[in-house]
C-alpha cells in the first residue's frame, strides 16, 4: 500500500490539472471509464489488496444495517451496538478500522450482505463519473483499480492532444 500511496501522491497534481482542463470532455466519457473499470477490475484481484477494508470507513445506511443483521443472525440494534458509531455528520460508520468483517484471508465475512458503499467501491463504474472524479483521485491512494483508471484516462487525454 505504501507504493500505491507514493504513486498516487506523485500523480495527484497532474490528475487534478488534466481533469480540470478536460472537464467538458469527461462529462461524455462514462463508457470509456466503465470500459477501463472492467479492464482493471479483471486484472487486479481485490483479495490481494483489501486496502479499502483496512482504511476506509463506509457510510452505513439503515438498509445496510438490516442486511448485515440478517447475515449475522442478530438484531439490527445489536449490529449498531457491537460494530457501529455515528460520525460528525451523524452517519453510521464502523467503530474501528479495519472493517470488523474483514478476515485474515481478505475475504469479507458478510460479503453478500456488505454495505452498499462497499459493493460500489471504487465507484469507477458509476454513471456521471465526472461528478466524482475528485473522490476517485482521492481513492487512488487506497485502490489500485482507481489508480489505474485515472492514469489510463489521463493518458487518453494527453495522447489525443499530441
Amino acid at each position: 500500500m505504501d507504493e500505491l500511496k507514493y504513486l498516487a501522491k506523485q500523480a495527484e497534481v497532474s490528475s487534478k490539472k488534466i481533469f480540470k482542463k478536460n472537464k467538458r470532455r469527461l462529462e461524455s466519457m462514462d463508457l470509456v471509464v466503465h470500459d477501463l473499470h472492467q479492464k482493471f477490475s479483471a486484472q487486479i484481484n481485490c483479495l490481494d489488496c483489501a486496502n479499502c477494508c483496512r482504511a476506509l470507513g463506509p457510510r452505513i445506511s439503515d438498509k445496510d444495517i438490516d442486511k448485515m443483521a440478517k447475515a449475522l443472525r442478530i438484531k439490527p440494534s445489536d449490529v449498531v451496538q457491537r460494530y457501529l458509531t455515528k460520525d460528525e455528520d451523524y452517519d453510521f460508520v464502523f467503530k474501528a478500522m479495519p472493517c470488523p468483517f474483514l478476515q485474515k484471508d481478505n475475504y469479507c465475512l458478510i460479503y453478500d450482505s456488505r454495505p452498499k458503499a462497499c459493493r460500489e467501491y471504487p465507484h469507477t463504474d458509476r454513471k456521471k463519473f465526472y461528478q466524482i472524479v475528485e473522490l476517485t483521485i482521492k481513492n487512488t491512494y487506497t485502490c489500485p483499480i482507481a489508480y489505474e483508471v485515472i492514469e489510463a484516462l489521463k493518458k487518453s487525454f494527453t495522447t489525443e492532444t499530441k
